[in-house]
Protein backbone atom coordinates (compact mmCIF):
# COMPACT_ATOMS: atom_id res chain seq x y z
CA UNK A 1 0.00 0.00 0.00
CA UNK A 2 1.31 3.20 -0.69
CA UNK A 3 2.90 5.38 1.95
CA UNK A 4 0.06 8.39 1.65
CA UNK A 5 -2.59 5.93 1.88
CA UNK A 6 -1.96 4.85 5.45
CA UNK A 7 -1.29 8.37 6.57
CA UNK A 8 -4.27 10.31 4.97
CA UNK A 9 -7.55 10.75 6.81
CA UNK A 10 -9.85 10.28 4.22
CA UNK A 11 -12.42 12.76 6.22
CA UNK A 12 -10.09 15.59 5.70
CA UNK A 13 -9.70 15.74 2.19
CA UNK A 14 -13.06 14.78 1.63
CA UNK A 15 -14.74 17.74 -0.73
CA UNK A 16 -12.02 19.42 -0.97
CA UNK A 17 -11.18 21.35 -4.19
CA UNK A 18 -7.52 20.63 -5.89
CA UNK A 19 -6.78 22.72 -9.14
CA UNK A 20 -4.64 21.10 -11.90
CA UNK A 21 -3.67 23.73 -14.43
CA UNK A 22 -2.17 21.15 -16.96
CA UNK A 23 -5.49 19.70 -18.28
CA UNK A 24 -4.56 18.19 -20.98
CA UNK A 25 -1.92 15.42 -19.75
CA UNK A 26 -3.36 12.08 -19.18
CA UNK A 27 -2.11 11.53 -16.47
CA UNK A 28 -3.58 14.03 -14.79
CA UNK A 29 -6.89 13.57 -15.82
CA UNK A 30 -6.58 9.42 -14.98
CA UNK A 31 -4.89 10.79 -11.20
CA UNK A 32 -8.40 13.46 -10.94
CA UNK A 33 -10.67 10.70 -11.55
CA UNK A 34 -9.37 8.49 -8.74
CA UNK A 35 -8.90 11.32 -6.25
CA UNK A 36 -13.07 12.40 -7.68
CA UNK A 37 -14.05 8.26 -6.85
CA UNK A 38 -11.74 7.42 -4.09
CA UNK A 39 -11.71 10.13 -2.15
CA UNK A 40 -14.34 13.33 -2.88
CA UNK A 41 -12.07 14.82 -4.13
CA UNK A 42 -13.10 18.07 -6.38
CA UNK A 43 -10.73 18.54 -9.58
CA UNK A 44 -10.63 21.36 -11.49
CA UNK A 45 -8.80 22.24 -15.09
CA UNK A 46 -9.12 26.05 -15.38
CA UNK A 47 -9.17 26.77 -18.82
CA UNK A 48 -7.92 31.39 -19.52
CA UNK A 49 -10.62 30.81 -22.26
CA UNK A 50 -13.05 30.02 -20.47
CA UNK A 51 -13.03 31.68 -17.20
CA UNK A 52 -16.58 34.23 -16.71
CA UNK A 53 -15.06 38.01 -16.99
CA UNK A 54 -16.89 38.37 -13.72
CA UNK A 55 -14.61 35.88 -12.16
CA UNK A 56 -11.51 37.27 -14.29
CA UNK A 57 -11.63 41.02 -13.15
CA UNK A 58 -12.07 39.68 -9.30
CA UNK A 59 -8.62 37.71 -9.80
CA UNK A 60 -6.80 40.47 -11.25
CA UNK A 61 -8.30 42.69 -8.98
CA UNK A 62 -7.00 40.30 -5.99
CA UNK A 63 -3.49 39.94 -8.03
CA UNK A 64 -3.10 43.79 -7.78
CA UNK A 65 -3.94 43.64 -3.45
CA UNK A 66 -1.35 41.03 -3.92
CA UNK A 67 2.95 39.96 -2.31
CA UNK A 68 3.78 41.38 -5.98
CA UNK A 69 1.02 43.69 -7.03
CA UNK A 70 1.19 45.15 -10.54
CA UNK A 71 -0.53 46.76 -13.28
CA UNK A 72 -3.82 45.48 -14.35
CA UNK A 73 -2.70 45.05 -17.93
CA UNK A 74 -0.10 42.45 -16.39
CA UNK A 75 -2.66 40.94 -13.87
CA UNK A 76 -5.19 39.93 -17.33
CA UNK A 77 -1.72 38.91 -19.45
CA UNK A 78 -0.78 36.46 -16.27
CA UNK A 79 -4.85 35.09 -16.34
CA UNK A 80 -4.05 34.01 -19.24
CA UNK A 81 -1.40 31.21 -17.99
CA UNK A 82 -2.76 28.08 -16.80
CA UNK A 83 -0.14 27.88 -13.95
CA UNK A 84 -0.73 31.62 -12.48
CA UNK A 85 -4.19 31.34 -13.01
CA UNK A 86 -4.76 28.00 -11.29
CA UNK A 87 -2.70 29.90 -8.38
CA UNK A 88 -5.00 32.61 -8.03
CA UNK A 89 -8.02 29.86 -8.11
CA UNK A 90 -6.35 29.02 -4.70
CA UNK A 91 -5.33 32.64 -3.42
CA UNK A 92 -8.97 33.53 -3.60
CA UNK A 93 -10.61 30.50 -2.09
CA UNK A 94 -12.06 29.34 -5.19
CA UNK A 95 -9.66 26.13 -4.90
CA UNK A 96 -8.24 24.92 -1.43
CA UNK A 97 -4.75 23.53 -3.38
CA UNK A 98 -3.21 23.38 -6.39
CA UNK A 99 -0.40 20.19 -7.99
CA UNK A 100 1.23 21.21 -10.82
CA UNK A 101 4.09 20.43 -12.57
CA UNK A 102 3.89 17.42 -14.59
CA UNK A 103 4.55 19.19 -17.48
CA UNK A 104 5.72 22.68 -16.42
CA UNK A 105 9.50 22.88 -14.57
CA UNK A 106 9.69 23.56 -10.86
CA UNK A 107 11.25 26.87 -11.65
CA UNK A 108 7.64 27.86 -13.01
CA UNK A 109 5.72 26.35 -10.22
CA UNK A 110 6.92 28.06 -7.92
CA UNK A 111 7.01 31.40 -9.68
CA UNK A 112 3.85 31.23 -10.12
CA UNK A 113 3.09 30.28 -6.47
CA UNK A 114 5.16 33.59 -5.25
CA UNK A 115 3.41 35.47 -7.33
CA UNK A 116 -0.09 34.65 -7.01
CA UNK A 117 -0.21 33.13 -3.09
CA UNK A 118 2.88 33.85 -1.18
CA UNK A 119 4.62 32.87 1.62
CA UNK A 120 2.88 32.07 4.78
CA UNK A 121 3.90 34.57 7.85
CA UNK A 122 7.24 34.08 9.34
CA UNK A 123 8.57 32.77 6.43
CA UNK A 124 10.74 34.58 3.53
CA UNK A 125 11.99 31.27 1.64
CA UNK A 126 9.89 28.33 0.08
CA UNK A 127 11.21 24.70 0.64
CA UNK A 128 10.27 21.18 -0.68
CA UNK A 129 10.22 18.06 1.55
CA UNK A 130 10.15 14.44 0.77
CA UNK A 131 7.97 11.91 2.88
CA UNK A 132 9.76 8.94 3.41
CA UNK A 133 8.17 5.61 5.46
CA UNK A 134 9.91 2.81 5.77
CA UNK A 135 8.89 -0.28 8.52
CA UNK A 136 5.88 1.75 9.45
CA UNK A 137 8.19 4.62 10.68
CA UNK A 138 7.19 8.47 8.69
CA UNK A 139 10.05 10.82 8.29
CA UNK A 140 10.11 14.27 6.72
CA UNK A 141 13.25 15.14 4.85
CA UNK A 142 13.74 19.23 4.02
CA UNK A 143 15.09 20.89 1.78
CA UNK A 144 14.77 18.26 -1.04
CA UNK A 145 14.06 20.79 -3.82
CA UNK A 146 14.61 24.58 -3.63
CA UNK A 147 17.33 25.92 -1.50
CA UNK A 148 20.44 24.70 -3.12
CA UNK A 149 22.69 26.36 -0.37
CA UNK A 150 20.58 27.76 2.37
CA UNK A 151 21.82 30.39 4.65
CA UNK A 152 20.85 30.02 8.62
CA UNK A 153 17.87 32.08 8.47
CA UNK A 154 16.80 29.72 5.27
CA UNK A 155 17.40 26.90 7.33
CA UNK A 156 15.12 28.32 9.70
CA UNK A 157 12.37 29.05 7.41
CA UNK A 158 12.82 25.16 6.32
CA UNK A 159 12.59 23.49 9.78
CA UNK A 160 9.46 25.83 10.58
CA UNK A 161 7.70 25.29 7.15
CA UNK A 162 9.04 21.37 8.13
CA UNK A 163 7.51 21.30 11.46
CA UNK A 164 4.54 22.91 10.26
CA UNK A 165 3.87 20.00 7.63
CA UNK A 166 4.89 17.07 10.16
CA UNK A 167 2.22 18.16 12.41
CA UNK A 168 -0.85 17.74 9.52
CA UNK A 169 0.87 14.61 8.39
CA UNK A 170 2.43 12.66 11.10
CA UNK A 171 0.06 12.12 13.14
CA UNK A 172 2.14 12.93 16.40
CA UNK A 173 4.04 15.94 17.20
CA UNK A 174 7.04 17.25 14.96
CA UNK A 175 10.58 16.32 16.62
CA UNK A 176 13.37 18.52 14.42
CA UNK A 177 16.75 17.48 13.88
CA UNK A 178 19.20 19.95 12.54
CA UNK A 179 21.97 17.42 10.61
CA UNK A 180 25.93 18.07 10.29
CA UNK A 181 28.92 15.84 10.38
CA UNK A 182 29.13 17.03 14.04
CA UNK A 183 27.13 16.38 17.38
CA UNK A 184 26.72 19.42 19.74
CA UNK A 185 30.36 20.74 18.94
CA UNK A 186 32.61 17.45 18.14
CA UNK A 187 33.86 18.94 14.80
CA UNK A 188 34.57 22.73 14.35
CA UNK A 189 33.96 24.27 10.60
CA UNK A 190 31.85 27.22 9.04
CA UNK A 191 29.57 24.58 7.71
CA UNK A 192 28.97 23.44 11.62
CA UNK A 193 28.65 27.11 13.01
CA UNK A 194 25.57 28.01 9.96
CA UNK A 195 23.68 24.91 11.29
CA UNK A 196 24.33 25.75 15.20
CA UNK A 197 23.01 29.31 14.28
CA UNK A 198 20.17 28.14 12.41
CA UNK A 199 18.97 26.24 15.47
CA UNK A 200 19.36 29.70 17.62
CA UNK A 201 17.16 31.49 15.01
CA UNK A 202 14.91 28.75 14.98
CA UNK A 203 14.31 28.34 18.92
CA UNK A 204 13.97 32.08 19.19
CA UNK A 205 10.91 32.02 16.31
CA UNK A 206 9.49 28.94 18.18
CA UNK A 207 10.58 28.15 21.51
CA UNK A 208 7.54 25.74 21.79
CA UNK A 209 9.60 23.60 18.71
CA UNK A 210 10.75 20.43 20.01
CA UNK A 211 14.06 21.00 18.24
CA UNK A 212 17.99 19.67 18.67
CA UNK A 213 21.24 20.35 16.79
CA UNK A 214 23.92 20.13 15.45
CA UNK A 215 23.28 16.38 15.05
CA UNK A 216 24.73 13.97 12.89
CA UNK A 217 22.03 11.27 11.33
CA UNK A 218 22.83 8.43 13.90
CA UNK A 219 22.53 10.76 17.05
CA UNK A 220 19.62 11.99 15.37
CA UNK A 221 17.26 8.72 14.72
CA UNK A 222 18.88 6.13 16.88
CA UNK A 223 18.53 6.06 20.91
CA UNK A 224 21.38 4.26 21.65
CA UNK A 225 23.69 5.79 19.27
CA UNK A 226 21.77 9.27 21.22
CA UNK A 227 22.41 8.14 24.38
CA UNK A 228 26.00 8.38 23.96
CA UNK A 229 26.94 11.31 21.95
CA UNK A 230 24.42 13.59 23.28
CA UNK A 231 25.15 14.52 26.95
CA UNK A 232 22.42 16.99 27.41
CA UNK A 233 18.88 16.61 27.94
CA UNK A 234 16.59 16.14 24.26
CA UNK A 235 13.46 15.64 22.95
CA UNK A 236 14.75 15.03 19.62
CA UNK A 237 17.57 12.75 19.78
CA UNK A 238 17.24 8.79 18.98
CA UNK A 239 13.90 9.98 17.82
CA UNK A 240 13.56 12.46 14.96
CA UNK A 241 10.75 12.55 12.75
CA UNK A 242 11.95 15.72 10.63
CA UNK A 243 15.59 16.10 9.14
CA UNK A 244 16.54 19.44 7.68
CA UNK A 245 19.28 18.59 5.73
CA UNK A 246 22.32 21.51 5.75
CA UNK A 247 21.77 21.84 2.12
CA UNK A 248 20.35 20.69 -1.06
CA UNK A 249 23.31 18.32 -2.01
CA UNK A 250 23.29 16.11 1.36
CA UNK A 251 18.95 16.01 1.24
CA UNK A 252 18.91 14.83 -2.49
CA UNK A 253 21.50 12.33 -1.93
CA UNK A 254 20.37 11.37 1.58
CA UNK A 255 16.78 10.85 0.14
CA UNK A 256 17.36 8.55 -2.92
CA UNK A 257 20.08 6.16 -0.61
CA UNK A 258 17.62 5.93 1.85
CA UNK A 259 14.94 4.92 -1.01
CA UNK A 260 17.46 2.95 -3.37
CA UNK A 261 19.40 1.07 -0.55
CA UNK A 262 17.13 1.19 2.34
CA UNK A 263 14.13 0.26 0.44
CA UNK A 264 12.39 3.58 2.30
CA UNK A 265 9.06 4.90 0.15
CA UNK A 266 9.42 8.22 -0.99
CA UNK A 267 6.65 10.48 -1.94
CA UNK A 268 7.35 13.89 -3.11
CA UNK A 269 8.69 16.49 -3.13
CA UNK A 270 5.82 18.73 -1.91
CA UNK A 271 6.34 22.17 -1.79
CA UNK A 272 5.72 24.08 1.85
CA UNK A 273 6.37 27.70 3.49
CA UNK A 274 3.49 29.07 1.27
CA UNK A 275 0.19 30.91 2.28
CA UNK A 276 -1.91 28.19 0.67
CA UNK A 277 -1.10 24.60 -0.53
CA UNK A 278 0.75 24.29 -3.86
CA UNK A 279 2.79 21.40 -5.04
CA UNK A 280 5.15 20.84 -7.64
CA UNK A 281 5.21 17.46 -9.71
CA UNK A 282 8.18 15.75 -10.91
CA UNK A 283 7.64 15.86 -15.01
CA UNK A 284 8.14 11.74 -15.00
CA UNK A 285 5.13 11.62 -12.26
CA UNK A 286 3.67 8.21 -12.75
CA UNK A 287 -0.23 8.88 -12.37
CA UNK A 288 -0.09 7.12 -8.34
CA UNK A 289 2.61 9.71 -7.84
CA UNK A 290 0.18 12.54 -8.81
CA UNK A 291 -2.55 10.81 -6.83
CA UNK A 292 0.06 10.76 -3.94
CA UNK A 293 1.51 14.37 -4.33
CA UNK A 294 -2.38 15.14 -4.71
CA UNK A 295 -3.33 13.63 -1.18
CA UNK A 296 -0.18 14.88 0.73
CA UNK A 297 -1.30 18.50 -0.34
CA UNK A 298 -4.65 18.07 0.58
CA UNK A 299 -3.66 16.90 4.07
CA UNK A 300 -2.06 20.34 4.17
CA UNK A 301 -5.08 22.47 3.99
Amino acid sequence: MSAVRKLVDPTKVKGLRIVFPERDDPRIIEAAKILQKKYAIEPSFPNPSEIAEGLNSQLCEAYLKGPRGGSPTLGRRLLQKPLFLGAMLVKTGHADAMVAGAANPTKRVLEAGMMAIGLAEGIDVPSGFFLMRQKGRSLIFADCAVNIDPSAEDLRDIALASAASAQNLLGEPPRVAFLSFSTHGSASHAHVSRVREAVALTRAAAPELAIDGELQADAALDPGVAAMKVKLKSAVAGRANVLVFPNLDAANISYKLTQYLGGAQAVGPILQGFAKPITDLSRGASTQDIVDAALLTASLV
